[in-house]
């Protein structure tokens, strides 16, 4: 096991993996920016390191201020743990390159199964089954309309270097194909710097369903069932659960096999999520990797007992893996919801503040992940995620019950503070949601929407990218 580790991220992901650390008797290294100096990780860690100003790109994406930050306080090890440079293959290969082990796939790995185009080629040769689209990106609109026309529509047009849901334009007809396609490339550029674009068909109504994988160095691995994340608002997820509902022990023993399987063959090791879309029929189809550990990831860790950042820990420090897939056990049901500062009511719009009051729920089966604190100062510079609220039950019904008594114990207020805790409610309270019966589009038909996905990220806030989370 390392001796120290630099934790190359803020919120929420760096206090957990602090935690982890400390529970290992490993010491830690928090890096912030100067809006982050007053942070809870700057307080819980053994060391920190302020690497620049409220910029991202000047912080947590600048990759030499880190390695200087770890190469100055004798880190062996960096955590990305998700968003900014963790699915950065250059950052990962910068990391190696300098002595430091990167707690994560390997840069070639990650090069190969983070450009999405190659990994939908990649997992296509490995027998995993594919929405029909293209297999290589679209240099022009002639070739995106061929996809399209071959393989009907409607469909997604999606960014090669894309992530976290950013950037899609789902198209229902020829004439709105071209100005989606220039459109994706101006949004693709913007936010990853990389305008490559793939076409899709896109499947509607679909459930988005994941598989948690553990892979270590040695050709070992394990899948740990699987998670429904298809309550989601542009693309970004707002409420998981693990094992999917709904859907047969048949179909969810089929998906989590088959994400082990392309695991493997990528010689992927680490922590890493296959994601899958199911139709109505239970069919299931490849979408993408996420070569990294996931917001959702406490959702796993609920009902199978399997901690996996230490896992994390022990398979970069080259231990092989201490799980057989007989080990794992799934037991009950887990749900996350996830607590951004934004307001519901204006189109999900981000409301930083001061927080006056806050009290994240606890109690029987409620675990809280959570950086904030009475006087913390939400800022506008980085993402809105403020808490993880998870709760297990041995079966869905009184999870649910539980997660609308945690959701109502938790208390947050401060001047032009908003959560989005009052929708959440409103999808728990869903009459399909309660019967697991969802999908991608629930939150649109709440809110009374169109298709949100028509849409792409406006251009003004392209720059918040799977990099800054």
């Amino acid at each position: 096991m390392f001796e120290k580790i630099l934790i190359a991220n803020r919120g929420e992901i760096a206090l957990r993996v602090a935690r982890a650390c400390r529970e290992l008797g490993v010491r830690s290294v928090a890096v912030y920016s100067v809006a982050d100096r007053d942070s809870a990780v700057v307080r819980l860690a053994d060391e920190a390191v302020c690497i620049g100003p409220a910029d991202a790109r000047q912080s947590y994406l600048n990759a030499a201020a880190i390695i200087e930050a770890a190469r100055k306080t004798g880190a062996e090890a960096i955590h990305p743990g998700y968003g900014f440079l963790s699915e950065d293959a250059d950052f990962a290969e910068i990391c190696a390159d300098n002595g430091f082990v990167f707690i994560g796939p390997r840069p070639e790995v990650m090069a190969a199964l983070g450009d999405k185009s190659k990994a939908r080629a990649l997992m296509g040769d490995a027998g995993l089954p594919l929405p029909p689209g293209s297999l290589a990106t679209l240099d022009t609109v002639a070739q995106a309309r061929a996809v399209a026309e071959e393989i009907g529509y409607p469909v997604i047009i999606k960014c090669a270097a894309g992530g976290g849901g950013r950037g899609m334009s789902v198209v229902h007809s020829a004439e709105d194909l071209a100005s989606a396609y220039d459109r994706t490339r101006v949004v693709a550029q913007a936010a990853f710097g990389d305008d490559r674009v793939y076409v899709e068909r896109y499947l509607n109504p679909a459930r988005h369903v994941e598989v948690q994988v553990l892979c270590d160095g040695y050709g070992n691995g394990v899948h740990l069932g699987t998670r429904d994340c298809s309550v989601q608002r542009r693309h970004q997820k707002l409420i998981e659960e693990g094992p999917a509902p709904a859907l047969s022990g048949v179909t969810l023993d089929a998906i989590a096999e088959t994400a082990l399987r392309g695991a493997l063959r990528a010689g992927y090791t680490g922590a890493g999520t296959f994601e899958f879309l199911v139709d109505e029929a239970e069919r299931f189809q490849f979408i993408e990797i996420n070569c990294r550990i996931q917001v959702e990831h406490p959702v796993t860790e609920m009902i199978t007992g399997v901690d996996l950042v230490h896992e994390q820990l022990h398979i970069a420090g080259g231990v092989p893996l201490r799980l057989r897939q007989e080990d794992v056990r799934l037991q009950g049901v887990a749900i996350e919801c996830r607590v951004n500062t934004e307001d519901p009511d204006r189109n999900f719009l981000p409301t930083p503040g001061r927080l006056t009051r806050f009290t994240p729920p606890s109690g029987p089966g409620t675990r809280t992940d959570t950086h904030g604190y009475p006087g913390y100062l939400v800022g506008p510079y980085y993402d809105s995620l403020l808490a993880k609220v998870v709760v297990w039950a041995p079966d869905r019904d009184l999870a649910l019950g539980r997660m609308e008594r945690a959701l109502h114990e938790f208390e947050v207020d401060g001047p032009g503070v908003h959560t989005t805790i009052p929708f959440i409610r409103r999808v728990l309270d869903d009459a399909g949601f309660r019967k697991g019966r969802y999908s991608t589009g629930l939150v649109d038909r709440l809110l009374g929407a169109p298709d949100s996905a028509k849409e792409s990220v406006p251009a003004s806030s392209a720059h918040l990218s799977r990099r800054t989370r």
